[in-house]
């Protein structure tokens, strides 16, 4: 299962409304990469595939492959704004590491 913060929800209605894509899904997918071993991937969805779970937090409905779903169990994605930082981030338990820009985790 995947929590969305209501100010992630929030952003990622906007976009898809943006880009003319109000009712898509939003696919959530962990690639080999980055300093850390493991990345993030997100994007709309038009449509689910074969073996993606599906999950529903906030209004936002978000499919998750077979392979990312055990590294995307429990966690949080949440929006910030700050001074220091924006974007989308994952508040995920089964990280065990990540690197300094925040952009990948280790496992």
């Amino acid at each position: 299962m995947i929590q969305v913060t209501e100010a992630a929800a929030k952003k990622v209605k906007e976009y898809f409304a943006e880009i003319g894509k109000p009712d898509a899904a939003l696919r959530v997918k962990i690639e080999g990469g980055g300093c850390s071993g493991f990345q993030y991937d997100l994007g709309p969805a038009e449509q689910k595939n074969d073996g993606d779970s599906v999950y529903e937090s906030n209004g936002v409905v978000l499919y998750v492959d077979s392979q990312s779903d055990p590294f995307l169990n429990g966690s949080q994605l949440d929006y910030v704004d700050g001074l220091h930082e924006s974007g989308f981030k994952f508040n995920n338990p089964n990280s065990k590491s990540s690197c300094g820009c925040g952009q990948s985790f280790g496992v």
